[in-house]
């Protein structure tokens, strides 16, 4: 018995260790196999006109009460009596469909929904000072969409995007036109950002309304992305007017999948990305590149899921911008289980610095000055 106990406990070692190898060698193929659809693109219908004047074609909108998933807040941080700070937050979430039955999630898939509030609920919230916060649903591009360069791929992020075009030119005509407009977007929302940038901000009067600009969880290439958005860099803690982004990854890091993704696709300029540079803010200290201690880290939301709640906690996680332009944030930290291979933190890439976002949303706006 004990002998056949043993023959069991060895074979299960050679599974595992059969199991790790094929991960490491294969993961780019697992990985696509899982969550690539095989099936045709289906050509999305035009949404209605003015669509986006329901209030359920929006996660988040002034106006939705007590049940506004972005302006929920953690344990840790107090309720304040207003929501006063004066500027118009436009927030596209990240990808929420995993499934691979369709190229686009549709507008009631019921799981990617739920999940889009809460991405909403842990990555909106560091901007709940306002409470003009807009964060509009749209039919995203399937989460497999990133994993191959076939042509259905750019189809379908083409047409999630001409979705958010029409949730933007919405948020515009309505809120207050004297107010500061802060645009911020994480993974899938962060690239389509990018392109809305350069389609709709970049040398337009609406480009002085900016404050600030959170491109976060996507590459921005300074060479090939940055100049069409229209916006610089923001290089110290107090500017306006300009763009932040950053990737996190605990060490040692593997972000050779990640970097194979960002060359799949063109820059916003047409122009092919390989071994571009691309933006690294530190959101520990508010500028381009360098690096803090977890001192200087003024709270991580560190998520309860199933609870749909959260504490934060200060002094957890460092920040290092690389010479590669990836965040570093030291070992790994234990803030759940969503991490991805390589060490990449990417669902964790505004719970990590969660206060100092919140700190930094506000003094971007109140830097912004109006143009005469």
């Amino acid at each position: 018995m004990a002998r056949k106990f043993l023959y069991f406990i060895a074979i299960c070692v050679v599974l595992v260790v059969a199991g790790l190898l094929a991960l490491r060698f294969w993961a780019r193929d697992l990985t696509e196999l899982a969550f690539v659809p095989t099936v045709e693109f289906s050509p999305q219908p035009p949404l209605s006109a003015n669509i986006y004047s329901d209030f359920s074609m929006w996660i988040s909108r002034p106006g939705m009460g007590a049940g506004d998933p972005a302006h929920w807040l953690p344990q840790g941080v107090e309720e304040t009596d207003g929501r006063t700070l004066h500027a118009a937050v436009f927030f596209i979430h990240p990808t929420s469909y995993l499934e691979k039955a369709n190229w686009n999630g549709a507008l009631d898939d019921a799981k990617s929904r739920e999940r889009a509030e809460l991405f909403v609920q842990g990555m909106a919230s560091p901007f709940n000072l306002s409470a003009d916060i807009w964060a509009p649903r749209y039919r995203q591009a399937a989460f497999g969409a990133f994993l191959t360069d076939a042509p259905e791929s750019q189809m379908a992020l083409d047409a999630a995007y001409r979705d958010l075009l029409e949730a933007f030119d919405y948020f515009i005509g309505t809120v207050d036109r004297s107010a500061p407009i802060v645009l911020a977007g994480h993974s899938q929302g962060a690239y389509h950002l990018r392109r809305l940038m350069r389609d709709r901000v970049a040398g337009t009067p609406l480009a002085d309304r900016v404050a600030a600009v959170y491109a976060i969880g996507w590459p921005v290439s300074l060479a090939h992305d940055l100049p069409e958005m229209g916006l610089p860099a923001c290089t110290t803690r107090e500017q306006a007017g300009c763009v932040v982004s950053w990737m996190s990854y605990a060490e040692p890091a593997d972000n050779e999948m990640l970097l194979e993704g960002y060359s799949r696709r063109p820059g916003l300029d047409g122009k092919p990305l390989a071994g571009s540079a691309f933006l690294c803010t530190n959101p520990l200290t508010g500028t381009a590149g360098g690096k803090a201690g977890p001192d200087d880290n003024l709270g991580t939301l560190v998520p309860e899921v199933e609870a749909k709640a959260g504490k934060l906690v200060p002094g957890m996680v460092p920040a290092r911008c690389g010479e590669d332009g990836f965040l570093y944030i030291g070992e790994p930290p234990d803030v759940g289980p969503y991490v991805l291979p390589g060490n990449n933190y990417h669902l964790y890439d505004i719970p990590l610095f969660w206060a100092n976002l919140r700190a930094d949303f506000v003094r971007r706006v109140k830097a912004w000055q109006p143009k005469p």
